[in-house]
């Protein structure tokens, strides 16, 4: 069980100067020997293909390449590379303006202007983006019940403060000392997070309410504290981190997959209700939405498939939410590929559905883990 403080602590005051930070890169002997085809996945598929044959540049540059061999228009060739490279055109323009219509214009970021406060900012997702932005001399509070020093604070560039978010007094006297230290909130990234693997029936009614403190209710303290700032600012991003899982469901997961569940309908109601406000117009949210992501929480439950469903880095979710971020834009992260197209599964009819279910064997994955501990 997670222990949980009662009171945040004071930060010291950080210098805006920018620091020295170490770096050690990994060797090729500290990574594990795998197989050449333990890389190859469909999302390293879709990548390629996504900037060669499906890129409208490229698609034009072929069609310039035949006219420099002086190939008429009128041969088959010339004319399905010409469709193809109009067809590819077409649905990055219709892209551009759905998002458009979806999320409106951009806002402008700098980051020198931008106050960020990251829950759960000590480790995995959530650490990789507050390290990353505290080497940029960007500021950042991060927010979590897991203690960080004031050295390893400051070697980060990072705000640190010991706080239970799924506490409101605790994220409202969190809130108070981020404006007296660091300024007004502007970036809001709710990523703290907590899983118990159990059945429903071996669940405890307190294991339960935690998840959903920590899991879901900790958003609303965050949003009802930092909102208002945001407002009166008339600028801001709000992240909020979901799971795939929220979609799907898994079995042993029932608490925490529910808990990520309530966070899906929180985002869309949030941005219905930013669009009714006037002064909410330049504040963008962004919903990430995870496959299994290769952090502490699920070191011990392996991905069935490693083609079709690759374990999820954080530095391939952190380098796409600071993307958006910095683009000032609206949107959603999911990754793997299956992440993002997860909506066509509950297209296809129950039956087939059962038997993805089965055949991906997400169902058995944590049950799977759980004997192998217990074996261990």
């Amino acid at each position: 069980m997670l222990q949980h403080s009662s009171s945040c602590i004071e930060a010291p005051n950080m210098s805006s100067a920018v620091k020295e930070v170490t770096v050690k890169l990994p060797r090729s002997h500290d990574r594990p020997e795998e197989p050449w085809y333990r890389y190859l996945s469909i999302d390293v598929i879709w990548y390629v293909l996504g900037y060669t044959v499906f890129h409208p540049f490229v698609s034009w540059v072929v069609v310039l390449c035949l006219r420099a061999q002086y190939t008429p228009y009128g041969n088959p060739e010339m004319r399905i590379a010409i469709a193809w490279s109009i067809l590819m055109s077409a649905i990055g323009i219709f892209g551009i303006i759905s998002d458009r219509i979806a999320f409106g214009s951009p806002r402008e970021v700098d980051l020198a202007e931008e106050v960020i406060v990251i829950t759960g900012g000590v480790d995995g997702l959530g650490g990789l983006l507050a390290e990353t932005y505290g080497m940029r001399s960007a500021n950042v509070a991060v927010l979590d019940v897991k203690t960080m020093d004031q050295d390893e604070a400051e070697e980060k560039g990072v705000v640190y403060y010991q706080c239970d978010v799924s506490d409101a007094k605790q994220v409202e006297a969190a809130a108070a000392k981020i404006v007296e230290d660091l300024g007004v909130p502007t970036i809001l990234i709710n990523n703290a997070g907590i899983v118990h693997k159990k059945s429903i029936l071996d669940t405890t009614a307190e294991e339960v309410e935690q998840t959903f403190r920590v899991n879901t209710l900790s958003h609303f303290h965050t949003l009802r504290t930092f909102l208002p700032h945001m407002l009166r600012e008339g600028r801001g991003t709000i992240v909020t981190v979901s799971s795939v899982l929220g979609h799907l469901g898994a079995a042993n997961l029932s608490a925490y997959t529910a808990s990520k569940a309530a966070l899906l309908a929180l985002h869309h109601s949030l941005r219905a209700e930013l669009a009714q406000i006037p002064e909410a117009k330049e504040i963008k949210t962004i919903l990430v939405t995870p496959g299994q992501m290769s952090t502490q929480m699920f070191a011990d439950v392996n991905p069935p498939s490693n083609f079709f469903g690759p374990t999820a880095t954080p530095a391939d979710l952190g380098k796409s939410i600071i993307k958006l971020i910095e683009k000032g834009e609206s949107g959603e992260v999911a990754i793997p590929l299956y992440s993002h197209w997860i909506g066509f599964f509950f297209v296809l009819p129950v039956g087939i559905q059962q038997l993805i279910r089965r055949w991906s064997g997400l169902d058995t994955a944590v049950a799977v883990s759980r004997k192998l501990a217990e074996k261990n």
